[in-house]
């Protein structure tokens, strides 16, 4: 088949997406073509293993054909050689690349590289799409801090719960089997203490193929979560962060039941959610996925530490009952936290809302 450049990149695109188990690396698909037809594709699978350009490489001759990567190529010596020496050596004639790694040891160097060379360079292609794609990468490589996607699960007038306090089920079957395989995609699902005492949750991706579990992160400053709870089985880890005001015998007592404590500084009698994000920031943690319940919820949104808004409406009307958000301080509309919805997708007969803050 024959196609454009944006044909070939959305195919580049397409393969990136179905490997979503890359962290900390970025998800990269790469497609050789020559003459407008495709010889080889590649995805990049998992960390450490070989990069999408070069699978693509190893499956054809690459002598004068052009090759479409949702990614600029590497240039530095990691897990594995760069990429621009294997597409150097290969004989690549042309290099379609939708952005620019904005990781400090690529930061343009590999397009630099291939110029140099006498290879033609074309960039930009599909970028939008590539950016969003790989969103909580480039976050963490420009700011050094975990992304941070929030889910809520609303009624159609914005309740979390019903007047009794029942929320089960807001949101159907098919929603929540998305949920799982978001959970599969993050690096660490978060809840605050409050979702642990009242539902008893496991916080792990099932039914979804998921080559490991994420990380379980429960925000407890003061020491209410008992060890006995869901989180602390062998299914996967978990990470309580606390305060100086959890009680030894408690942060003691977590560890013994098998959790890791972290004791971060505290803002307003919580956790310091600033001080969370370079925390996890650091422990290479790229994205963490947000299921607390309404306070968790407005004390990120209160803060602007959300990057991505996914909201889950399910098809019912309480008119009481718990608000989704609570207060923001937000007192005029030119003051709101604004959002640019990326995704609208009806789900059974739930709508489920993408939205993204406005890079910069």
């Amino acid at each position: 088949m024959s196609g454009s450049d944006e044909d070939f990149m959305e195919r580049a695109l397409e393969l990136a997406r179905s490997h979503p188990f890359t962290s900390p690396n970025p998800r990269v698909g790469a497609v050789l073509v020559r003459d407008g037809r495709i010889l080889a594709e590649g995805a990049h699978e998992t960390a450490g293993g070989l990069h999408a350009e070069v699978v693509a490489l190893e499956r054809a001759d690459a002598r004068g054909a052009s090759l479409y990567v949702s990614l600029e190529p590497c240039s530095h010596q990691g897990r594995t050689p760069p990429c621009v020496t294997a597409i150097l050596d290969a004989g690549v004639a042309r290099v379609v690349a939708a952005m620019e790694d904005p990781d400090p040891r690529v930061g343009g160097d590999g397009f630099a590289a291939l110029e140099s060379a006498g290879i033609e360079v074309t960039r930009g292609v599909l970028e939008s799409e590539a950016r969003r794609l790989n969103a909580p990468y480039i976050h963490h490589r420009r700011t050094g801090r975990a992304f941070v996607s929030l889910k809520l699960a609303l009624t159609l007038d914005g309740r979390m719960a019903a007047p009794d306090g029942s929320a089960r089920w807001i949101s159907g079957a098919e929603t929540r089997a998305g949920v799982h395989r978001r959970r599969a995609e993050a690096d660490a699902v978060m809840v605050g203490s409050g979702t642990v005492v009242a539902d008893d949750p496991q916080l792990t991706a099932r039914d979804v193929g998921a080559p490991c579990q994420p990380l379980r992160i429960v925000l407890d400053s003061s020491g209410r979560v008992a060890p006995d709870r869901k989180i602390f089985d062998d299914d996967a880890r978990t990470l309580m962060v606390t305060t100086d005001a959890a009680p030894h015998d408690v942060q003691t007592a977590w560890k013994e039941a098998g959790a890791e404590v972290a004791v971060l500084p505290a803002a307003a009698g919580h956790v310091d959610l600033d001080e969370l994000l370079d925390f996890l920031g650091e422990r290479d943690i790229l994205e963490v996925y947000c299921e607390g319940g309404a306070e968790l919820a407005t004390a990120l949104l209160r803060d602007d530490l959300v990057d991505r808004l996914e909201i889950h409406y399910g098809p019912v009307l309480v008119g009481g009952g718990g608000r989704g958000i609570g207060d923001l301080g937000v007192i005029a509309m030119k003051d709101g936290l604004r959002y640019r919805t990326v995704d609208v997708d009806r789900t059974g007969d739930d709508a489920v809302v993408i939205l993204m803050r406005e890079e910069g």
